[in-house]
């Protein structure tokens, strides 16, 4: 019996090798079946057994409730390995961003429509307002949730006659939230960073590219 546990055990155990891909998958669905049989072994030792002292009660118990423990870290960890080959996130932070760009773009355009791009979806951000920052420049505020766990995020700002900004989030594929400036301010912003494309028609041209900059958190 006490093989057998160590066997699961060490499948357990290596379920956080590979949780990344099929493998993970495969391996936490292996560690579940063994901790199941474990379980219903370890009940019918128990109920055939005609004589019983106190001690085998004891151990018997212990037993059967390490083997629960470990059927259920096996489902978490099946759950989190079959999400993370799905790419799904199911904490769903958020980033808050601020789009830093000329006053005159900024308010001759209508309709913005910010969206996050990723590999495995596109999801339409919330626009937050326009701050005006009294040098010639306009912040534009959003936040978009962050579904999936990926490393390849855009967001793209959408400015109907003006053009199209691609900012690339340099954010991993399972962000932590940003540090804390103070327990007044929340978490602080990045740094800023630099339009990583600019697409803009030909009758109207754009200012400089380091005129676009974003700044960003997650929440």
């Amino acid at each position: 019996m006490n093989t057998l546990f160590s066997l699961i055990a060490s499948l357990t155990g290596a379920l956080t090798e590979s949780a990344d891909g099929q493998f993970g998958i495969l391996i936490s669905a292996l560690a579940g079946i063994a901790t199941a049989l474990a379980v219903a072994l370890a009940m019918t030792v128990y109920f055939r057994t005609s004589y019983r002292t106190w001690r085998d009660v004891l151990r018997h118990g212990l037993a059967a409730l390490a083997a629960l423990a470990l059927f259920a870290f096996a489902a978490y960890d099946m759950r989190h390995a079959a999400l993370a080959y799905l790419g799904l996130n199911p904490s769903k932070p958020a980033v808050e961003f601020e789009i830093r760009m000329p006053r005159e773009t900024l308010a001759a355009a209508s309709d913005t429509q910010i969206e996050l791009h990723t590999d495995r979806n596109q999801t339409l951000a919330l626009v937050d307002g326009v701050q005006e920052l009294g040098d010639g420049r306009s912040v534009l505020r959003g936040a978009v949730p962050l579904n999936h766990r990926t490393a390849d995020r855009v967001l793209v700002v959408n400015l109907p006659g003006k053009g199209t900004f691609e900012f690339r989030l340099r954010l991993p594929a399972e962000p932590h939230r940003s540090e804390q400036f103070g327990p007044q301010f929340g978490p602080q912003f990045g740094p800023w960073h630099l339009a990583d494309r600019i697409a803009s028609p030909l009758a109207s041209p754009v200012a400089p590219q380091d005129a676009y900059t974003i700044r960003y958190r997650v929440l």
